[in-house]
């Protein structure tokens, strides 16, 4: 604090007292973490984020990442610092134009003090300038920047911001996008939304990406490679952008038959779901070793594994169905899984009806048969899983029978009533599990907690008498594999990384 000479007297120390603000007793550092149990250290308080403005440009031949984060946002608490998520080395940070100090503390925190501190409800614009070299850069003991023979994807769950940009990384806190890379001439860059313009200088393209409607940090995408692009419009007027690493090899063929099917799918879908959420759709498919796939919003991350046995549009659906379940309507914590996995495995089930490849009661019932009453399948917890199994099979399959439960209970009209009216109900913001279960109600007209206390709550597999209420497992003979289930199955690792 910088002491200055002022007049001696009573009216001089009074008129310094009130020129401290009431507030500045409660000044205090932003929360490390936004309070997930899950994920104790993600995210942030004391803030609120609504823009990131990322700036950036990236050589491939030597995975380098330099650029500035502009992040708009609102205090929403006196803070005296604050955190963000951040792996890469920080040059220089200012808060409303002033240089502010900064530190790292734990594994993936940036502490950032302000010249001054700031008060509940203060719009704030952080800039942020860094580079680095992501590839390098490990936090608990994983990366998860991809590199690409031609260049490198961000594409992971529940966490890849902290790798490219600095942020509030926890989907409570999702914000609008604005992603411009500069990248060698020849190389493309792909981000979610919609390409707002390209432009080239002194051996250097620029690719601007927006993305307008709230997205949560960890779909917020980046891949730079060698790409072919394709772009068309779906029936119902959605744009469509994919893209297809030039070195896919074998899983080329099969990766296009299936992504190229997105603006059908994501019509299809409308119709179960309501309208598309999102300005554009669409996926890519780097040349990546993972075998996983992922929601990022609007333009999917899809890896080239999923396409090694052959076409499939199931994984599309599944990818695609997040859009509205996740994406648009995103869990107020990752305990709320059941809302992203079990719906879009459900999806997957619908579009196994509609190819006359199983009805979903079929499936319900084979998932059900397939897993004897001590099987660890039961003893995972879909409504509440922990983080250990997130991704567990049983969020997905037991997720899936707790929908199809839920469809029986209640009945077709209100099912599909639930199914349509939830993501607009919620629209870019965010839910629960229990928020799920209430709005279930309304519509429905009926009480679940028993139902869903059954399928989602309990570790054990429901009793026959309570899975026959629900129509499953009526059969005294195990059901037959459904057609589509190998498909189906081959997605059961979709978000295993």
């Amino acid at each position: 604090m910088h002491r200055r000479i002022i007049a001696p007297g009573a009216l001089a120390a009074a008129s310094l007292m009130l020129a401290i603000p009431a507030s500045a007793a409660s000044w205090s550092p932003g929360a490390p973490g936004i309070g997930d149990p899950y994920y104790p250290a993600y995210g942030n308080g004391g803030y609120d984020v609504s823009h990131y403005d990322l700036r950036l440009q990236y050589q491939p031949a030597t995975d380098e990442l330099a650029g500035t984060a502009t992040i708009l946002a609102k205090t929403t608490q006196d803070l005296s610092s604050f955190d963000l998520d951040f792996l890469l080395d920080v040059s220089e940070v200012r808060v409303n134009g002033a240089k502010a100090s900064f530190t790292t503390s734990g594994q993936h925190e940036l502490v950032v003090t302000p010249k001054t501190p700031l008060a509940k409800g203060t719009p704030i614009t952080v800039v942020v300038r860094y580079s680095g070299v992501p590839s390098t850069k490990s936090a608990y003991g994983f990366n998860t920047w991809h590199r690409t023979p031609d260049g490198a994807v961000a594409a992971d769950e529940p966490e890849a911001a902290w790798w490219w940009f600095p942020s509030n990384d926890h989907p409570l806190d999702k914000a609008t996008y604005d992603v411009s890379v500069a990248v060698p001439d020849g190389t493309q860059v792909i981000s979610n939304g919609l390409l707002q313009s390209t432009s080239s200088r002194l051996g250097w393209t620029r690719y601007n990406w927006r993305e307008n409607k709230p997205q949560a940090t960890y779909l917020a995408t980046l891949a730079v490679g060698k790409f072919d692009i394709t772009t068309s419009t779906s029936e119902g007027g959605i744009p469509v952008v994919n893209a297809y690493s030039k070195d896919l090899g074998d899983n080329d063929g099969a990766a296009r038959a299936s992504i190229e099917r997105t603006g059908e799918l994501v019509d299809w879908l409308s119709g179960y779901f309501g309208p598309y959420p999102f300005s554009s759709a669409g996926g890519y498919v780097p040349n990546t070793t993972t075998g996983y796939a992922l929601e990022t919003q609007t333009r999917v991350y899809y890896s080239p594994r999923q396409f090694a046995n052959g076409s499939n549009t199931s994984v599309v659906v599944h990818e695609l169905a997040h859009q509205w379940y996740g994406d648009s309507v995103s869990l107020k914590g990752w305990k709320d899984i059941w809302i992203n996995e079990g719906f879009a495995r459900y999806a997957q089930w619908l579009w196994s009806e509609h190819e006359g490849e199983g009805t979903t009661q079929e499936l319900a019932d084979y998932v059900y048969a397939s897993h004897p009453a001590d099987d660890a399948f039961w003893t995972v917890k879909p409504g509440d899983p922990g983080p250990d199994n997130q991704f567990d099979g049983a969020v997905y399959d037991r997720g899936a029978v707790a929908v199809q439960a839920l469809r029986n209970a209640v009945g077709d009209d209100a099912f599909f009533a639930i199914l349509k009216g939830w993501p607009q109900e919620h629209a870019y913001g965010n839910a629960s599990v229990a928020d799920f279960e209430a709005y279930a109600e309304k519509v429905s007209g009926k009480s679940l907690s028993a139902l869903f206390d059954t399928w989602l709550f309990q570790p054990t597999k429901p009793t026959a008498p309570a899975a026959s209420s629900a129509s499953i497992a009526k059969a005294s003979t195990a059901p037959a594999q459904p057609k589509s289930w190998k498909k189906i199955e081959a997605t059961n690792d979709v978000h295993a990384h």
